[in-house]
């Protein structure tokens, strides 16, 4: 559609300059009427399509629509002589359109920023008075015609013009003055477009003010030109654009100070047409003003030089809210102010939010960050400070709170954000980890709070408490956390790491065809740790994707080694969702397939329901790629997430485990039994194999026998174990069994 507006204003132009073609009607009405339409169906669309900037688009697409009604009637009512009644309902759709495009430039500075730099106020006030005075001399002449004779309606209408005028003109030099380079790329199409529609204006009024103006002529174009400017902007202007111009321009001082320049110079304008000032003494107030708002802005700019309070360093450009190092001073400053009054410093981190950036791109990231810093803006009292410090991360800086009111707030947040977000389309869930340090008692300055914030802020996370108040004891669990990742990292390059093995029990056959292989760290100090001693400090340091690289190297290399002597066995290696997300995946691990000259059919990838439901289309590609180079795919933990089954039907699926959760009762609860039965019937229908893990009583294993169960792991058959046990237990499996009967059939393999 934007393609069409183009062509259409093209065709316009080129018919209003052709000799002969623009005394036809053809030209002056109805190409005329879709040129100045056009835009308003391509800010519709942009409407319909807005998520995040909807104020602004909106009110904007009010404005141009306003515009093109007003034309409308105009083309339509006007009468043979080209002529129309002064005022008529046309102008109300014309003048309709000033108010709301100021408007939606007051709704985009209004979104977002708090914080500003006096600088920035007295750039809007100085590029607004300046823009303003130019203008006055320039519609000088039309005041003087609008306001000749007594006062009346159609005085009303003719000076409303170029007050409105003056009015988007002063809009605009304010923005500019804030720095166009600044304000993101597609920002220049707005204000380009706004002067030509502005120029346009004047060129008008002076034309029909001397008399010259006639209708069909180039002129004409300068508004759809205008308009179709503004619509590309509305079209293709990214929510990320729209947070920058807030960011640069104050929601309520530089607005204010915007308004107080503009309605100056609209009164230096009435009073230059009503009481005959000379031009001359307008241009000299004009400069008097600029001049002494040059004398000020330069004072102030010494004074926010030494007070460190320049925009770029107050506000985060995504979010609106205040930065890390506005956080800092102003937090200094509090602490400064009042050393003994309570306060609480929170600081917040978003759970696996790395996951989303991973599997839905920035973009994504970016829109969920907005959406996060609004809804705890919207639970924190006004004197509180909320900002952004960096990433996934904010910070919160209460007053007069205590451990208890600090608590309190932590939970208000993480229930503000346990609501899902939909990003579109999808709907995603997160958590945050929040950590508190509280004034005066774990120290008087902003910097020591951070630190132990954020050391509460990992035990909140790694318990899965979800909030923490740090205590003394915390600094020896922080230093052990460091100690601990920087030992992984060793031990992952060190081959520290090593594999346990437990057997899946064919339970039609009672053959072992396959098994599971689980991770264990042989730690030189500690001895062997399991997979609960390390894992979630693996997935938070960021070293998963090179632990999964080592596992499954291990457990290839296990398969060649057994293949070598004859004993075929299918392998598991888990993934977890931070693994899955790395695109390169699919054929990483076909190399190394190839590199061992190993089957693909050995390897089995087994893959939570967390994965598979977060974002579908990216599992069905990932999953896809690994079924069509042979390796298998099982969905570990079957039936513990909150998801629907139509992944089943969608996803490359080979088998389903039951959780452990399900086998343990099965034999007392009816209910469990009647769960798993129903379960093995679904993947049976599905062609699935369908394993029950976590088995570790005969009844349990007599009833999975019962209900036709393909596969049973557990305790009560044999313990994950290294692979040089796993071959004894294999070659000689009544000796391992000692009295424990297994139900028939139970044969060897």
């Amino acid at each position: 559609m934007t393609w069409v507006m183009g062509v259409l204003v093209v065709a316009f132009a080129c018919g209003l300059v052709l000799p002969g073609v623009q005394q036809t009607g053809l030209v002056n009405t109805w190409l005329g009427l879709l040129t100045f339409w056009a835009p308003a169906v391509v800010c519709w669309l942009a409407a319909w399509k807005a998520r995040a900037r909807r104020v602004v688009v909106g009110l904007s697409t009010i404005g141009v629509t306003s515009f093109a009604i007003g034309n409308t009637y105009y083309v339509a009512m006007m009468g043979a002589d080209g002529s129309l009644p002064f005022p008529s309902p046309a102008d109300l759709g014309y003048l309709g359109f000033y108010p709301v495009i100021v408007a939606a430039l007051g709704a985009g500075m209004y979104h977002r920023s708090r914080v500003q730099a006096a600088t920035v106020w007295l750039d809007a006030m100085v590029g607004s008075l300046g823009a303003a005075a130019v203008l006055a001399i320039v519609l000088d002449p039309v005041l003087d015609a609008a306001l000749t004779g007594s006062f009346s309606l159609a005085t009303a209408v003719a000076l409303a013009y170029p007050v409105s005028d003056v009015v988007l003109i002063a809009a605009i030099g304010g923005i500019v003055a804030l720095g166009a380079g600044r304000l993101g790329r597609r920002w220049p199409l707005l204000v380009v477009g706004l002067l030509v529609f502005a120029a346009t204006d004047v060129a008008y009024a002076g034309q029909v003010t001397n008399g010259t103006y006639a209708g069909g002529s180039l002129l004409d174009a300068g508004w759809p030109v205008g308009l179709a400017l503004i619509a590309v902007w509305v079209g293709t202007t990214s929510e990320r654009e729209v947070a920058t111009l807030a960011h640069h321009v104050a929601r309520s001082p530089a607005l204010a100070v915007t308004s107080f320049a503009t309605t100056t110079a609209i009164g230096i304008l009435v009073a230059e047409a009503w009481v005959k000032i000379p031009p001359l003494a307008v241009v000299l107030a004009g400069l008097t003003l600029l001049a002494g708002a040059a004398r000020a802005h330069l004072a102030f700019r010494m004074v926010a030089r030494d007070a460190n309070l320049r925009v770029e360093a107050a506000t985060d450009d995504l979010t609106g809210l205040p930065n890390r190092r506005y956080l800092h001073l102003e937090g200094r400053a509090r602490l400064q102010d009042a050393p003994g009054r309570r306060r609480a410093l929170l600081l917040l981190d978003l759970d696996k939010f790395k996951d989303v950036n991973d599997s839905l791109g920035h973009h994504a990231g970016d829109l969920v960050l907005i959406e996060v810093g609004a809804r705890l803006r919207s639970r924190l009292r006004p004197a509180d400070i909320l900002a952004r410090l960096g990433g996934d991360e904010f910070g919160v800086l209460l007053d007069d709170s205590g451990p208890g009111e600090a608590a309190a707030v932590a939970v208000k947040l993480r229930e503000a954000l346990a609501r899902p977000f939909v990003v579109e389309g999808l709907v995603l869930n997160t958590s945050v980890s929040i950590g508190i340090a509280l004034s005066p008692d774990d120290g008087s300055d902003l910097s020591t709070l951070m630190r132990k914030a954020d050391i509460a802020m990992y035990r909140a996370k790694s318990s899965g408490v979800g909030h923490h108040t740090y205590g003394g004891a915390d600094d020896t669990a922080s230093t052990f956390r460091l100690q601990s990742v920087h030992e992984l990292r060793k031990a992952i390059d060190n081959d520290e790491l090593v594999l346990h093995y437990q057997p899946k029990i064919d339970l039609d056959t009672g053959e072992v065809n396959s098994v599971e292989a689980l991770v264990r760290w042989n730690h030189p100090t500690r001895g062997l740790l399991g997979p609960d001693a390390f894992l979630n400090l693996v997935e938070h340091s960021g070293l998963m994707p090179a632990m999964t690289t080592v596992v499954l190297a291990l457990a290839l290399d296990q398969i060649a080694a057994w293949t070598a002597t004859g004993r075929r066995l299918t392998v598991a290696v888990n993934l977890s969702a931070s693994s899955l997300v790395d695109a390169d995946l699919p054929e990483r691990i076909a190399a190394m397939l190839v590199a061992r000259d190993v089957e693909p059919a050995a390897l089995q990838l087994e893959i939570t329901e967390e994965f598979l439901v977060a974002d579908r289309v990216r599992a069905r590609e990932v999953l896809s790629r690994l079924r069509r180079s042979g390796v298998q795919i099982s969905v570990d933990d079957f039936g513990t997430g909150y998801s629907s089954l139509s992944y089943l039907r969608d996803l490359p699926i080979d088998e389903l485990k039951l959780d452990r959760t399900f086998i343990t009762p099965l034999a007392a609860d009816p209910r469990s039994t009647a769960l798993v039965a129903s379960t093995i019937a679904l993947a049976h229908s599905l062609d699935l194999r369908i394993v029950a893990e976590g088995v570790e009583t005969h009844a349990a294993y007599t009833e999975l026998v019962r209900l036709g169960c393909d596969q049973a792991q557990g305790f009560l058959m044999c313990r994950p174990v290294p692979a040089a046990a796993l071959d004894d237990w294999l070659t000689g499996r009544r000796l391992v069994a000692e009295g424990i009967r297994l139900p028939t059939p139970r044969t060897t393999s």
